[in-house]
């Protein structure tokens, strides 16, 4: 039988990953586990508490209801995929603007294929009605990377001139596309690099700035 001392250092030791935060950390790290063996149906906060072994009004400490945990969730991974993007698009000597474009699409759509469900909550926790801030920010600033090569392609003759937002849209739609094709199994992961550094290949050809002439041709 187990002394009272003993009892005391015993719960001393389970309960001390969680201290200073760990919780928090510990809960999103089970979430995103179970959101990719079960979905966004199977998450709970009452589930995950049992889970990973504390009382079932813990999680409450950091996360008020299952959506904020949800949303988390969302701005962590975007958190992710920003750091992704940014890595991508290191400067390296003597690499090419479309070889840069090329790198950070294969890293765009990497994350997006190993995470598929995680992607699928980020994009529609940023447009839920009352999305945080937070939210908002963290999105925006994870396709930050993919905006300022647009405007370095431009600024360099890469890309025709026209509206930003525009062009990175048409970019966006076009990675989505091949993750989707990914996704869905309708093409072999392993073609996914040379498919999407085609595909960039492709695009900037069709979006490359044309003389009078060759625009004349085409009308």
């Amino acid at each position: 039988m187990l002394s009272m001392s003993t009892f005391c250092y015993a719960v001393l030791v389970i309960q001390r990953p969680y201290h200073h935060g760990d919780l928090r950390s510990a809960l999103l790290s089970r979430a995103e586990e179970t959101l990719r063996e079960a979905g966004v149906d199977g998450l709970s906060l009452r589930e995950l508490a049992r889970d990973i072994g504390v009382s079932h009004g813990a999680p409450r400490r950091h996360f008020r209801d299952r959506r904020a945990l949800l949303d988390s969730l969302a701005v962590e991974g975007f958190a992710r995929l920003r750091g992704a993007l940014e890595e991508a698009a290191s400067p390296v000597p003597e690499r090419s603007f479309e070889g840069t474009l090329s790198t950070v699409a294969v890293a765009y759509v990497t994350f997006a294929t190993d995470n598929p469900a995680l992607l699928e909550l980020m994009f529609t926790s940023k447009h839920q009605a009352g999305a945080s801030t937070e939210l908002h920010d963290a999105a925006n600033a994870s396709f930050a990377t993919m905006a300022a090569l647009v405007e370095e392609g431009q600024a360099r003759g890469e890309l025709t001139e026209g509206d930003l937002e525009r062009i990175g849209l048409v970019l966006f739609a076009m990675l989505q596309g091949i993750t989707s094709l990914a996704n869905t199994k309708m093409i072999d992961s392993r073609q996914l690099d040379q498919l999407t550094g085609y595909a960039v290949e492709a695009l900037l050809h069709g979006l490359a700035p044309r003389t009078e002439s060759a625009a004349g041709s085409h009308t």
